[in-house]
């Protein structure tokens, strides 16, 4: 009897779970904002992606490549992206509706540190930063939790032992 493979689609939504209590926290916490955080969150999914490729090999009794390996974990990392997209949306329009105020804040503050801006060229950023806040955001989550993801795809396909075999190699020996 062969054991089932748990599929990308279920580990993703797993990740996701975890990674929305996270932000939750830290939504609540208010230390959403901090540095620290911001490279937990991305620690967490590299580490939750290497597992599931290892949980894939082990699942597939060591028979797979490092392509399968990657293609897992990368697929894995994709349905994380499309749920905490999802997430992200419903987070800022109604669960923290403060942080897009305060993101804007932080980045005005930044753009006064640099001091080689104008405060007509902050004010103008600023404006069009307001208006276009959510998109930038769902591109960030995007392209965020995808490069993380690769990373993590492609250290769970590296460390994962593998032991592929041809499916017939085995049928004719005696």
């Amino acid at each position: 009897m062969e054991k089932k493979v748990t599929t990308h689609i279920v580990k993703g939504l797993i990740i996701s779970l975890i990674l929305i209590v996270f932000d939750l926290i830290g939504g609540f916490a208010a230390f959403k904002f901090q540095g620290w955080y911001r490279w937990t969150t991305s620690g967490l999914l590299v580490v939750a992606v290497i597992w599931a490729c290892i949980n894939y090999g082990m699942q597939k009794n060591q028979n797979v490549t490092f392509g399968e390996l990657f293609s897992h974990g990368f697929k894995t990392s994709a349905v994380v992206a499309c749920v905490m997209v999802l997430f992200s949306i419903v987070s800022l329009l109604l669960l923290f509706p403060e942080t897009k105020e305060q993101a804007l804040d932080m980045a005005r503050k930044q753009m006064e540190q640099k001091g080689n801006l104008t405060e007509d060229m902050i004010d103008r950023s600023m404006d069009i930063t307001r208006k276009m806040f959510i998109p930038f955001a769902i591109i960030g989550v995007i392209i965020g939790t995808l490069v993380v993801g690769l990373i993590g795809s492609l250290i769970g396909a590296a460390v994962t032992k593998k032991n592929p075999q041809a499916e017939f190699e085995n049928q004719f020996k005696s």
